[in-house]
């Protein structure tokens, strides 16, 4: 792992499956008890957590990435870099005028780092809200923050800052830029400032090899989105795919690439079935090739993302969320049951709660391990080729997301001859 000068990271991340070496979290905090049935639509959410179950699972989650990786958190490296008064003063204005609390200004800059990394995280009061105010926070609580994933990407050696489609996450990238600018030293790039109506997340794109993006056009990432990333790669690399699968808006559970399809290893992969066959929500769903040489570019159509990978020379064999069981595909998918996060090849993170899909990932292969016994010491990873670290979660996935979705790789080794 390359690091700065300062015994950082350097970003770089070049698949989806290369040995994880570093991983930017952040453990949810106070801003999600201030979620309300009132307030959890436009804070993205079906319904509330409970807090103190919430901390029990991440810590599951968490301990594992702990045990095989550097980890990083959002507010320590949020906090490190609000020591600097320039970041310190950009920040603080472009976070209150996005919030229309240019008011607060002065009283946030006189803060300690700490203090106003958890300020700009948890959100700021109002000094005189009543129960019969509708909004009682003058800064917003960043309600989604703990999924890393969507508000930044990891691409090769940059980090693309992505474009949100609602403004209750618009605040997040203004984090994440100052952390990944000041803290890893890295040059950030994004879609917006090229075409205002262009949107990117996340969850929607993955890094399949050095010359290819999979990404998801959905109600997150939208073709104005793909196009500005086809010509930025494109430039940069000179030749290049991006293989896009076209997504259902409804229901809410399609929301990202990543709650259909993930990488699992260089020739195994989690995919919802319908979406392969286009049934249900999926008739009709495009599968394309984009595909850049020099200037010039293509477009193909296939039958499904696995075709499509295919035409590039990459043979992929699907492990079905929820199994070969209809009715067991459809829950399971609800409660990301295809959103695993790679820790290496053949070695993945997600839930334990999908029976189907950890039945699977077994015929598959897959050693199960408890995530508790890992973090208990009782297991090492090291010691299976192949295996999926499954955490216990009920509060989690009603957020909306799982491992992946709760993950953002800073640095990972490189795959040589992925496909």
């Amino acid at each position: 792992m390359i690091e700065t000068n300062n015994g950082v990271p350097r970003v770089c991340v070049g698949s989806e499956i290369g040995r994880l070496r570093a991983v930017l979290l952040h453990r949810p905090g106070v801003e999600i008890t201030r979620m309300t049935p009132e307030n959890a639509a436009e804070a993205l959410y079906s319904d509330i957590l409970n807090k103190p179950i919430v901390d029990r699972e991440y810590a599951e989650f968490s301990g594992v990435l702990e045990k095989w990786t550097k980890v990083y958190y959002v507010e320590d490296v949020l906090a490190t870099v609000l020591e600097d008064n320039a970041v310190r003063k950009a920040l603080v204005e472009e976070s209150c005028r996005l919030d229309g609390c240019q008011q607060l200004t002065a009283e946030l800059m006189g803060h300690d780092p700490r203090r106003l990394a958890k300020e700009l995280i948890e959100g700021v009061e109002r000094k005189a809200w009543t129960p019969d105010q509708a909004d009682r926070y003058e800064l917003k609580p960043l309600y989604n923050l703990f999924f890393t994933r969507d508000a930044s990407s990891s691409v090769y050696d940059r980090v693309l800052i992505n474009s949100m489609s609602f403004p209750v996450r618009r605040r997040e990238i203004l984090i994440y830029r100052a952390v990944f600018e000041n803290y890893f030293g890295c040059e950030t790039f994004n879609a917006e400032q090229h075409d205002a109506e262009a949107r990117t997340e996340g969850g929607d794109v993955q890094i399949a090899r050095e010359d290819m993006l999979c990404i998801g056009e959905g109600i997150r990432t939208n073709r104005k989105g793909i196009e500005y990333l086809a010509r930025e790669m494109g430039a940069r690399h000179g030749k290049f795919n991006i293989l896009v699968q076209q997504l259902p808006h409804k229901p809410e559970s399609f929301i990202h690439l990543d709650m259909v399809f993930t990488f699992l290893s260089r020739n195994e992969c989690m995919a919802f079935e319908p979406m392969l066959q286009k049934k249900g929500v999926f008739s009709g769903m495009e599968t394309t090739l984009i595909s850049i040489d020099n200037g010039k570019t293509s477009y193909t159509h296939y039958d499904n993302i696995l075709e499509g990978l295919k035409a590039t020379g990459w043979d992929m064999k699907p492990v079905l969320c929820g199994g070969s069981d209809a009715w067991a595909q459809q829950r399971e998918q609800w409660h990301s049951g295809a959103n695993f996060f790679a820790l290496g090849e053949g070695k993945v993170l997600g839930y334990s709660r999908n029976h189907g899909t950890i039945e699977a990932l077994d015929k598959a292969g897959f050693a199960i391990l408890k995530a508790a016994d890992i973090c208990a010491g009782k297991v090492d990873m090291n010691s299976y080729d192949k295996f999926v670290a499954a955490f216990d979660a009920c509060e989690l996935p009603r957020g909306g997301g799982g491992a992946r979705c709760m993950t953002m790789p800073v640095n990972r080794d490189l795959v040589v001859g992925s496909h």
